[in-house]
């Protein structure tokens, strides 16, 4: 397992995102594949940076490691105030961009980057875990499928 731990602030943004990449460039995903998993940790490490310590200055650790044969489980934790990034309702994307709140899109990227997203709040922290495959799609396609059969009837 490989960890890093520094100082929630947005200038440590880089290295934290290169940390992620370098765990699943480790892993041999693709360089699309990577990408997207950058922008899912980017979003929620900024979140970290500005809001989880008001008043105050707190620490992201960051620890990735490898499950099963090629996914990946990163864990992002603070111990900022408690805030469940997956108790946010989805976004209203129907209305014209101009016309959307501005923000409210982090943890729907998040959720479209990476295979599955956890949270849990575990002695005065935040845990938020990624599950992440090499390839995004076949998860997705088969949530998909899943959803489109429930409910027919067999012929």
């Amino acid at each position: 397992m490989s960890k890093i731990t520094l100082p929630a602030r947005i200038e440590n943004l880089r290295r934290l995102v290169q940390f992620v990449s370098g765990c699943a460039r480790h892993q041999g995903y693709s360089e699309s594949r990577t990408n997207e998993i950058e922008l899912a940790a980017e979003e929620a490490l900024v979140n970290i940076c500005r809001y989880a310590y008001p008043g105050g200055e707190g620490d992201i650790a960051l620890r990735c490691r490898r499950s099963g044969r090629d996914r990946i489980i990163i864990e992002i934790e603070d111990s900022g105030i408690p805030f469940d990034p997956l108790s946010a309702s989805e976004p209203d994307l129907r209305p014209d961009i101009a016309r959307r709140a501005a923000g409210g899109l982090g943890i729907f990227l998040i959720r479209k980057m990476v295979n599955e997203v956890h949270y849990r709040r575990d002695v005065n922290k935040n845990i938020l875990t990624f599950i992440v495959s090499p390839e995004r799609r076949p998860l997705d396609a088969r949530k998909e499928h899943a959803r489109s059969t429930q409910g027919r009837k067999s012929a």
